[in-house]
């Protein structure tokens, strides 16, 4: 999944004659607190809550504004994973999309990239949920796989997530079977850590908390 097919379709960019309160007023419209500024179609900046609320007054104009940010932009052909990684890493609540010449797209927003990987994670779909935990020499995805398959059931989605200050590492299976007793005793056999397992009979909170918790490893 790449960055074009995140686009939120409720975002409309700021442009650089806009005031501060006009902008202050769209932030609380779209549910943000960042906007991409644009000057025709060619992205110019993002701008910030914080750089609106410490500016000279409501009614400058938000091309006189001396922003916080970098120029943060995502090219509309790179990975969902990048968009990830950048709006984690500046803790965004959208992301500007730009075309090879760098003129704007449209924007990602959060709610837009939460949602679509819920879709990547298989988090709608009818099955259950297995946590591994083993240490990083012993994770082998192709055994895995093979114990699934071997109890007729197929992957959904695969997570790996390294622990902190310590070389084991917890995988996270969302599988097509709602019945997980035949897989886990397969686990067993051949000594897997189980840590956890969440099936559909349930409730479906304990499934949601696992989303979520998945969700705050991403820092999402």
């Amino acid at each position: 999944m790449i960055a074009s097919e995140l686009i939120s379709d409720i975002v409309v960019p700021l442009t650089t004659s806009d005031t501060v309160e006009n902008a202050i007023s769209m932030m609380e419209e779209f549910k943000v607190s960042h906007l991409p500024v644009v000057n025709s179609r060619s992205y110019i900046a993002l701008v910030s809550e914080s750089d609106l609320i410490g500016s000279t007054g409501p009614d400058s104009p938000v091309g006189n504004i001396k922003l916080a940010l970098p120029r943060l932009m995502i090219s509309a052909y790179q990975h969902i994973y990048d968009v990830l990684r950048m709006m984690s890493e500046h803790k965004l609540s959208l992301l500007p999309v730009v075309d090879k010449d760098e003129n704007y797209v449209g924007a990602i927003s959060l709610e837009s990239l939460t949602a679509n990987m819920a879709k990547m994670a298989a988090i709608n779909q009818p099955g259950a949920i297995i946590v591994l935990e083993m240490s990083q020499n012993d994770y082998s995805l192709s055994e895995i796989a093979q114990i699934i398959e071997s109890n007729d059931a197929k992957i959904l989605s695969v997570y790996v997530t390294a622990q902190v200050d310590s070389t084991n590492m917890e995988v996270i299976l969302k599988i097509n079977k709602q019945d997980l007793n035949p897989i886990m005793s397969t686990f067993n056999r051949y000594n897997y850590t189980i840590k956890a397992s969440y099936g559909e009979d349930e409730d479906p909170g304990d499934l949601k908390d696992r989303y979520d918790s998945l969700m705050n490893y991403l820092n999402v």
